[in-house]
């Protein structure tokens, strides 16, 4: 492990003598005493209140999504201008994608500039385990009615159901029949851009080399608290190298037991070696891509608060010192998926930022 320098006391924040507990006695006082207040009191009154899912099996999450459900997930299915389609994998397996389509009133008749969104689970991320068409719906939502671009939101396979790794390949497929379809879909298949958030943060970045690798035009790419490690294999949360990921390890989203039991679904003990044999080594650790030449825009967007924090931006770090054009931005006192509570003036900034991305990207007149 790299040295990770003094790090601030763990010791947890707690109540004074005779009064109640509160839900918030639990984060250390390091982490506390530094996050976004809104944060604090969403936590309180929400997050607190929702199951861990790694205190469960795996059997049990599944049985029961709803109970894991985040309060801000939506049910789109049948609303205007939203449809359904299925896309085929590599392997023939099919899945599906929801397609976010603007209002003509708005922004004219089409071809319209077409964004892919990888979504995960919340409201304390998805691991490539958790997640499904409901979990980002207000944000693709948000996209379409700001940017006026068409959104589609990949419903890739998720472990251990499906070996880890398909995802990637599922984001291709879709990629692919986004761009071969421009008259299902009334789109430019000239201005496509792709995004996601934590997991789908990982899988834009190994799609925006994939799309390059194929000649698959691509505008931007947006990874959000984008992981670019291989912590899902690590043993202990004091093998990253990473300050961040020490420092923020039992923070109130993305804790390690989390993470590690993201990494359990993914990487199983007695199956890693084999899982990771099945994929380029770079696929598993983001980091450690070697060729960046024409690699498309990149905005980067980390949390100040969350473990990924410093791996999401050295991954950036590396994409400029590539020669890539690369925009980053971090968000002062916000955790992991803060982007997801409505509550938060940092998650409306954050969908400032990404219909403004995405209207420069695509050249859209508001």
């Amino acid at each position: 492990m790299a040295d990770q320098g003094e790090l601030p006391s763990s010791a947890t924040a707690s109540a004074p003598s005779g009064s109640p507990a509160s839900p918030t006695d639990a984060i250390p006082r390091h982490i506390l005493d530094r996050l976004d207040p809104e944060f604090i009191q969403f936590f309180i009154d929400v997050q607190s209140k929702v199951p861990p899912a790694q205190d469960m099996t795996i059997e049990l999450v599944r049985a029961s999504p709803e109970k894991f459900r985040a309060p801000c997930a939506l049910d789109t299915s049948g609303y205007e201008r939203v449809k359904d389609y299925e896309v085929a994998s590599k392997d023939g397996a099919r899945f599906p994608v929801r397609v976010y389509s603007p209002d003509p009133a708005r922004f004219g008749e089409g071809p319209y500039p077409v964004h892919l969104n990888f979504h995960v689970e919340l409201p304390a991320g998805g691991g490539f385990v958790l997640g499904d068409l409901m979990s980002e719906a207000s944000l693709c939502l948000s996209m379409r009615d700001g940017a006026g671009v068409v959104i589609v939101d990949v419903n890739y396979r998720h472990c251990p159901e499906t070996v880890w790794g398909k995802c990637f390949e599922d984001a291709f497929a879709a990629l692919n029949w986004v761009h071969t379809s421009p008259s299902l879909l009334n789109i430019d298949p000239q201005s496509i851009s792709i995004g996601g958030i934590s997991a789908g943060g990982h899988i834009t970045v190994v799609l925006q080399h994939m799309a390059r690798d194929a000649g698959i035009p691509l505008r931007l790419a947006m990874p959000s608290v984008a992981p670019s490690s291989d912590a899902l294999t690590y043993k202990d949360y004091t093998d990253s190298p990473y300050r961040s990921f020490v420092e923020f390890y039992n923070g109130p989203v993305l804790p390690w037991a989390r993470i590690h039991w993201f990494g359990l679904q993914c990487f199983p003990p007695d199956r890693t070696d084999e899982i990771r044999a099945l994929w380029p080594e770079w696929w598993v650790e983001p980091i450690k891509a070697a060729n960046l030449a024409g690699l498309c825009e990149t905005f980067m967007r980390t949390g100040e608060m969350d473990p990924l924090r410093d791996e999401g931006e050295a991954y950036a770090e590396k994409l400029k010192e590539g020669g890539v054009r690369v925009r980053v931005k971090r968000y002062p006192g916000s955790v992991h998926t803060f982007m997801y509570v409505d509550s938060l003036g940092r998650k409306k900034e954050y969908d400032r930022d990404s219909v403004e991305a995405l209207r420069a990207a695509h050249g859209v007149v508001a």
